[in-house]
């Protein structure tokens, strides 16, 4: 099937190429330490399971949602391209990063909008909405916490940063996905995680969203899952336990999630005997921090998975930081690039099946960087093989051709690979 798609789309394929060429609290116990939060061995027992699939109230996005994770903002030339695949594909959502860094480099009253303005013009001229990714904190926001649950940013400045942007682009942006893995500490300006510190930071930037465009989607950092503990990590459900102890619950519309595979094919349990408890490498982890949100009073929310991935990262070794060839950490559960694409695809499925209204956006990773090589981690992630004539994978040509589950009860069969329906848009003047 996949085979003659690419053999009649060859013409659409080689055009798509030529293309290519906050306000912070008002009231808050800043003195409460960390340790009063939750630990993984407080969690309930038994452990939660309801997931309250008739409680959905708040429906911030069609269930399901399609999208992927580009990276948009450093090579104009590319930028129409990579949002080709999105139209090829019939996504109709692309994450971006809006780094920090890259719009306030220099200080607090200093803005840089002209690439953002490019990114959000090319993704509006064809017709796919934009998710931006509030993150990567420039050098001078910077701080050193006086106690473990202060942010190691300036969290005033971010959120000025947050409505900044909210308000230039009111009613453009389709969702705002406040930072990144914060239960990671490389994600945290390697210090250790800290659930309440995310709390402050996520309540400025919301706060001044909130205020510069009322109507928009604020989501929650997608967690890291991960058996890791401190100083390096906080497991997803021990700091999401911790999240809505430090009183999250008033700061986001859509709690944000990350939902690797890791391994095992979508379907897998979490309780599989041959995960040997480690339930956070089964894509249907998911369903445990559902379960977590509807035990905290948020049933009436939906979820976004913002990362979505198999990888293919088979090398034996890699160089690490100080230049040195290590064990490759990722090889365990490195996939072929037929289980990536045929993971992909199911795992929509199931998600569709299974998850609707609750799961609303899902985001596959990536439209690679085209400037990646294959050194880097997140290039054996990638739907594309990244570089500036792509070859495009399986997954990216499954992903396309896939049924679709659609407005929370809708199904639309696979699509007819030789259809030839797909025409790329001219270079936007």
């Amino acid at each position: 099937m996949t085979s003659t798609f690419f053999r009649v789309q060859r013409l659409a394929f080689g055009t798509l190429i030529v293309l290519c060429t906050a306000f912070v609290f008002l009231v808050w116990n800043a003195t409460r330490p960390a340790e009063t939060l939750p630990t993984l061995e407080q969690l309930p027992t038994p452990r939660p399971d309801d997931l309250a699939a008739d409680k959905i109230t708040l429906h911030a996005y069609p269930s399901l949602s399609y999208g992927i994770q580009a990276f948009l903002w450093w090579d104009g030339s590319v930028r129409g391209g990579d949002l080709e695949y999105l139209r090829l594909m019939r996504f109709a959502y692309v994450k971006q990063i809006f780094g920090w860094k890259d719009i306030q480099p220099i200080s607090a009253d200093q803005f840089d909008w002209s690439i953002a303005d490019g990114v959000m013009a090319e993704a509006e001229y064809r017709g796919v909405k934009m998710i931006a990714r509030l993150s990567l904190p420039p050098d001078w926001a910077l701080r050193t916490p006086t106690s473990a649950d202060e942010p190691p940013f300036d969290a005033d400045a971010f959120g000025h940063f947050c409505g900044a942007l909210a308000a230039r682009y009111k009613g453009r942006i389709s969702g705002y996905q406040v930072w990144n893995e914060p239960n990671l500490a490389r994600e945290w300006h390697d210090n250790p995680p800290n659930a309440t510190a995310y709390v402050r930071l996520l309540s400025a930037c919301n706060n001044a969203i909130k205020a510069a465009d009322p109507a928009g989607i604020v989501i929650s950092a997608g967690l890291a899952p991960t058996g890791t503990g401190l100083p390096l990590a906080i497991p997803d459900e021990d700091y999401l336990w911790q999240l809505y102890a430090a009183g999250m619950a008033g700061y986001y519309d859509v709690l944000g999630v990350h939902a690797p595979g890791y391994k095992s094919p979508p379907e897998t349990s979490p309780d599989d005997p041959g995960l040997n408890g480690s339930r956070w490498q089964a894509f249907r982890h998911v369903e445990d921090i559902r379960a977590i949100m509807v035990a905290n009073g948020e049933a009436h929310k939906q979820i976004a998975i913002l990362e979505l991935g198999w990888t293919t990262d088979s090398r034996e070794t890699i160089t690490d930081a100080k230049g040195e060839q290590v064990v490759n950490p990722y090889r365990w559960h490195a996939v072929t690039e037929a289980e990536q694409a045929k993971y992909l695809v199911d795992a929509y499925a199931y998600a569709g099946q299974h998850w609707r209204p609750w799961v609303g956006l899902i985001i596959t990773i990536y439209i690679g960087d085209r400037s990646w090589t294959p050194d880097k981690e997140e290039y054996w992630w990638s739907i594309i093989e990244p570089n500036y004539y792509p070859r495009v994978k399986q997954a990216l040509i499954d992903l396309a051709n896939m049924a679709r589950y659609i407005n929370d009860t809708e199904y639309e069969p696979p699509q007819d690979p030789a259809a030839q329906w797909y025409q790329p848009l001219p270079p936007r003047q």
